[in-house]
């Protein structure tokens, strides 16, 4: 292969890099809207962030024709179509944390003449900047190569799922309390939900940034603490 080919075969790899770096970026963006959308309960910026979606959409369809191009023309081995099976993979997770976060805002719609206790506000706030760090802290695994910072976002998932659980069991109890709370809690419910799940894709990211540095799977079993598939809350009888 001569000196040419390697260096531009280098400038598709970095290229590919900066089109997941992107993806990131726009995701990190989409759900800081999403949850200003819901807790502000404001449908313009709503509209915001479902038409931020597309852009990340665009983006991995760039990315998924770009690794197509790189497999045909290049036939990578070893380290190189570890690199690139990653990236793919891991731009699944980012595409489906936007259309996630994209569901989140969507339920500012709903709740717009809403009014609602702040404590359940606060309660999605401090899950939703958890998830938010999460993501950070794995693209920065990812961009700097750091497997141990990659780890620690994968340990962390148990605290999202806790802090789930919390939420989930509040939602309720305000839904038994007051009928009239039924329709915003379920709102709520289903935008919590979305938030967990934002949560175990940022996990998924960093399994795959630990395989790309190492080429070596998590074996250990993922740590999950999410019971809520398991609540049930009785009213008391009077």
């Amino acid at each position: 292969m001569n000196e040419h080919i390697v260096k531009s075969y280098e400038d598709e790899l970095k290229l590919l890099d900066r089109r997941i770096a992107q993806m990131g970026g726009c995701a990190e963006k989409l759900l800081v809207q999403a949850l200003g959308a819901l807790e502000r309960r404001d449908p313009k910026l709503a509209e915001s962030a479902v038409a931020s979606d597309a852009t990340i959409d665009q983006l991995e369809r760039e990315l998924q024709e770009q690794v197509i191009e790189m497999i045909a023309k290049r036939q990578p081995i070893a380290n190189d179509l570890r690199h690139i099976m990653t990236v793919l993979k891991i731009a699944g997770d980012l595409e489906r944390i936007g259309d996630l976060s994209k569901n989140i805002a969507k339920r500012a719609f709903a709740i717009a003449g809403e009014s609602h206790p702040k404590p359940l506000m606060t309660g999605m706030r401090h899950m939703t900047e958890m998830v938010q760090a999460q993501l950070k802290h794995v693209l920065d695994a990812l961009a700097e190569r750091n497997v141990e910072k990659a780890l620690q976002v994968w340990r962390s998932d148990q605290q999202v799922d806790a802090m789930y659980n919390s939420l989930f069991r509040e939602l309720l109890t305000y839904m038994m309390e007051d009928p009239r709370n039924i329709g915003l809690c379920t709102h709520f419910l289903f935008g919590a939900k979305n938030i967990e799940r934002i949560g175990d894709h940022t996990t998924n990211i960093a399994e795959n940034v630990h395989y790309l540095v190492t080429g070596q799977a998590i074996t250990d079993d993922r740590p999950k603490d999410d019971q809520t598939s398991s609540t049930l809350i009785t009213v008391p009888h009077s």
